[in-house]
Parts: C-alpha cells; structure tokens; sequence
C-alpha cells in the first residue's frame, strides 16, 4: 500500500496549500455541507450555492475516477490506476500555474479544482485498497482506527491479532504520512505560495514512474524464470 501513502501525502499538502490560499477545506465536504444547510435556512442562495458546488465537484472526480478505471480496466488493465494518477497530477501542475490569478479573482474556482482532484484522488484509493481506507481526509481512518484499537482487546488469536495489528499500522501509515504533508505544505507554502501544489503533482508522477519500474522488473523476472 505505498501508494496509498502517498496519496495520503498529496493530499496533506492539498489540504494546507488550498485553505491557505483561498481559505476553503478542499480534502473533504462535510463542513461544506454544513455551511450549505446553514445558508439555506439563511435564504441566501447564492452562498448556497457556492457550497453546493464544492460538495458537487467532490462528488464530480470521484464519480470521473471510478468511470475512468472501469472503462480502462476493460482495455489495458496494467494502466486502471496510472492514468487517472497522471489526471489528478495534471489538476495539481494547472492549478500551481495559474493559482495565484484564481486567488485574486476566482477562489472559488481553485477551490473547484482541488475538490475535484481529491474527489478523483479519494475515489481511486478507495478502489485500490477494495475500501479499505481513505487518504484525503481523517474522519473514517481515526474512526476505523478507534474501532480496531477496541478489537485488540477481544480477539486474541494470533491470526486475528495479526490482521489487527497489520490494519492498525497501515492507517497509522497513511494518517502519518497525511500529518507530514500538511507540515511539508504548510512550510512550502511559505516559501513558494501555491507553486507547492506543482511538488504534489510531481510527487505523483514519480510514484507512477517508481511503480512501473518495479512492475517492469517483475515481469521481467517472472519470464525470465
């Protein structure tokens, strides 16, 4: 699960560099749907709408990402997860090089951007672990984690431990990893402004090349033997 990992680093950094620059939650949309529910009972459907839209493009990428990976997984399955990866990364490189004019003039249009990349981002790890965790927010990794932290005291067997014991570590893993992203972000941020998100596109590219090459040498070696 190194590449949930990763994700999980991406998006620590999405999350600090996109609140810092326009001040909007951009990993998640359960506090987006709360001001939304708020403006409308205030009557003020514009803000509502607002907010309605950053819960749609979350919505958005991941809907494109599970549609990207059943339509490429029915033609060249060793790619399912590469190319929605260069996508998101694609997002990411945009958005650091054209950020700073959103900033002035459309916020909310970066906030559309990120949210949709985490959406697609959020959406492709769910499918690589079969919904086994999640990278671009915490809510259910500390809930899971509360949950198997409780199971330890009830399930002794060695075999039920150890599958305890190996969850337990991957979402610590990936909750670390999301921890020391939003530190990178946050330093980065105040040295290069939204340029940091141009790292975090490049980060994944590096990820996608490490893991063809190590795909590469596998199969080298298995046709070999």
């Amino acid at each position: 699960m190194d590449i949930a990992s990763l994700l999980s680093f991406v998006a620590g950094i999405v999350n600090v560099a996109g609140f810092l620059s326009v001040q909007r939650l951009t990993t998640n949309v359960t506090g987006h749907f709360a001001y939304f529910v708020d403006e409308v009972f205030k009557l003020d459907p514009l803000k509502g709408l607002i907010y309605f839209l950053y819960i749609f493009f979350f919505f958005f990428g991941s809907f494109v990402s599970s549609f990207m990976v059943e339509l490429i997984s029915k033609r060249a399955d060793r790619y399912v997860y590469v190319i929605p990866t260069i996508f998101e990364s694609t997002i990411l490189f945009s958005v650091a090089f054209s950020g700073n004019q959103l900033i002035a003039k459309y916020p909310d249009i970066l906030a559309f951007c990120l949210l949709f990349a985490m959406g697609l981002q959020n959406s492709l790890v769910t499918k690589i672990s079969n919904a086994r965790v999640r990278t671009t927010h915490l809510t259910g990794l500390f809930t899971d984690l509360g949950i198997e932290l409780a199971q330890l005291f009830f399930y002794k067997q060695r075999k039920q431990a150890g599958k305890l014991w190996s969850s337990i570590k991957l979402r610590l893993t990936i909750i670390g990893f999301f921890f020391l992203g939003g530190i990178a972000g946050g330093i980065l941020y105040s040295m290069i402004g939204i340029y940091v998100l141009s790292i975090a596109g490049a980060i994944l590219l590096l990820g996608i090349i490490a893991d063809e090459i190590k795909l590469s040498r596998f199969l080298k070696r298995e046709t070999t033997d």
